[in-house]
C-alpha cells in the first residue's frame, strides 16, 4: 500500500484573487515546487492524484442549496467581492470550488477503502470559515465540514475528529457541529476579537454537542513553546478519549513568523512536531486514518516547506527543515499559561485533563 495520497491539480490555480490579494495561486504553487524540488514528490510513498468535482448533493451536505446557487450564478456573471470583507470570486471560482469539495472527498474514500494510509487535499480556495449561507474569510465552500458530514452520512461513523491548526478560528466549521457529539471540533487560533469573532473558551457547543467543541484561543506571537504545551497537555489527552474513528485536520500554516496575516510566531519545525503528535494520535485511535485539507498559510517563503514538512512526516519520509522564531516577551508566556488553565477549567466537566 502507498502511505499518503496527495490530491491536486492545476484547475486550483484558477481561482483568481486578483492582484495583491494573499490567498493567491502563488501560495499553492509554492508547494507544489518545493514537493518537486525536495524530490518528494518522487517518493514511493506518495502518489499524486487528481481531483473529481463534488456532487451538488454533497456540497449540501453543509451549505444551503440557495447558497449554492448564488455562488453558481454570481461567479457566471463576472464574480467579485462575496463579503464585506475579503472573499473573492472569479468566473472560474465556481467550478474550482467544486473541485476543492471534491478532491477532499476522494481523498476521504482512498483512506476509508485503505488504498492509502492518509492523505493530504492541496485545495483552495480553503473552506474553514464558509458557513450553511455564507461565504467568509476568502472561503466558499467549506471542504473539511462537508468531509465530515460525508464520514457520518456515507461511511456511518460516529466519531470523527476536526483538529484545527489555522491560526484564525473556524467559525464555519463550529457553526456546522455545535449542536452534535459525532464531531469533536478542537480549534487552535490566535485571538478571535477581531477575526472573526467566534472562538472564545466558553463557546463549548451546545444540546448534544456541549463539550465537542474545544477553543483554545492564544495571545498574538505566542510562539512554539505554548503552542505545543496545548497539544501535548489539552488536544492530545482529549483526543485519546474521544477514540475518533477519522482524523480531519485543518491545515493552516498561517501561525508561521513570516506571515502577513497570522500572527503566532511560531516555526516551521512547530508545524512538523505538531504532525508527528496528529499522526501518532491517529496511529494510536483510527489505525493511522487522517485526511489533512489545506487552509491558511500565505509566507510565500515558507508555506511550501511547512506543507512538505507535513506531507514528509505523513509518509514517513524525511526532508530536512530549518526555521527558528524569535522568544515570546515574558508577558505573552503569562498569558499563554492563563489560557492554558483557563481552557483545562472550561473542559473539566467533559474530559479528564489536569
Amino acid at each position: 500500500m502507498t502511505r499518503t495520497a496527495v490530491i491536486f491539480s492545476p484547475i486550483y490555480y484558477q481561482h483568481n484573487t486578483g492582484r495583491g490579494h494573499p490567498e493567491s495561486a502563488k501560495r499553492l504553487r509554492t508547494i507544489i515546487n518545493e514537493l518537486h524540488a525536495s524530490k518528494l514528490s518522487q517518493n514511493k510513498e506518495i502518489q499524486f492524484l487528481e481531483p473529481e468535482k463534488a456532487t451538488i448533493e454533497n456540497v449540501e451536505l453543509v451549505h444551503d442549496m440557495e447558497y449554492v446557487r448564488h455562488i453558481e450564478s454570481f461567479c457566471k456573471f463576472g464574480g467579485g467581492l462575496l463579503d464585506a470583507g475579503d472573499t473573492v470570486a472569479s468566473p472560474e471560482t465556481y467550478k474550482v470550488a467544486l473541485n476543492a469539495v471534491g478532491g477532499t472527498l476522494k481523498a476521504l474514500d482512498l483512506v476509508m477503502r485503505r488504498k492509502f494510509q492518509n492523505a493530504f487535499a492541496l485545495v483552495r480556495p480553503p473552506g474553514h470559515h464558509a458557513g450553511k449561507f455564507t461565504a467568509c474569510g476568502f472561503c466558499i465552500f467549506n471542504n473539511i465540514a462537508v468531509a465530515a458530514q460525508y464520514l457520518l452520512k456515507k461511511h456511518k461513523l460516529e466519531r470523527v475528529l476536526i483538529l484545527d491548526v489555522d491560526a484564525h478560528h473556524g467559525n464555519g466549521t463550529q457553526e456546522t457541529f455545535y449542536g452534535t457529539n459525532k464531531i469533536l471540533y478542537i480549534s487552535l487560533h490566535e485571538d478571535p476579537r477581531g477575526f472573526p469573532g467566534t472562538g472564545f473558551i466558553d463557546e463549548l457547543g451546545e444540546g448534544e454537542g456541549l463539550g465537542y467543541n474545544v477553543n483554545i484561543p492564544l495571545p498574538f506571537k505566542t510562539g512554539d513553546k505554548i503552542y505545543l504545551r496545548v497539544v501535548r497537555e489539552i488536544v492530545a489527552p482529549i483526543i485519546n478519549q474521544y477514540k475518533p474513528q477519522f482524523m480531519l485536520v485543518s491545515a493552516g500554516f498561517d501561525g508561521h513568523h513570516t506571515d502577513p496575516v497570522g500572527c503566532l510566531n511560531l516555526s516551521a519545525q512547530c508545524y512538523q512536531e505538531i504532525y508527528e503528535t496528529v499522526l501518532r494520535l491517529a496511529v494510536e485511535n483510527c489505525n493511522g486514518k487522517l485526511l489533512s485539507v489545506l487552509e491558511g498559510g500565505y509566507s510565500i517563503g515558507f508555506v511550501g516547506k511547512m506543507a512538505t514538512a507535513a506531507i514528509s512526516v505523513m509518509s514517513g519520509s524525511s526532508y530536512a527543515l530549518k526555521d527558528s522564531a524569535s522568544t515570546p516577551k515574558e508577558r505573552i508566556l503569562k498569558q499563554g499559561e492563563r489560557i492554558l488553565k483557563e481552557v483545562k477549567k472550561a473542559q473539566k466537566a467533559s474530559w479528564n485533563i489536569d
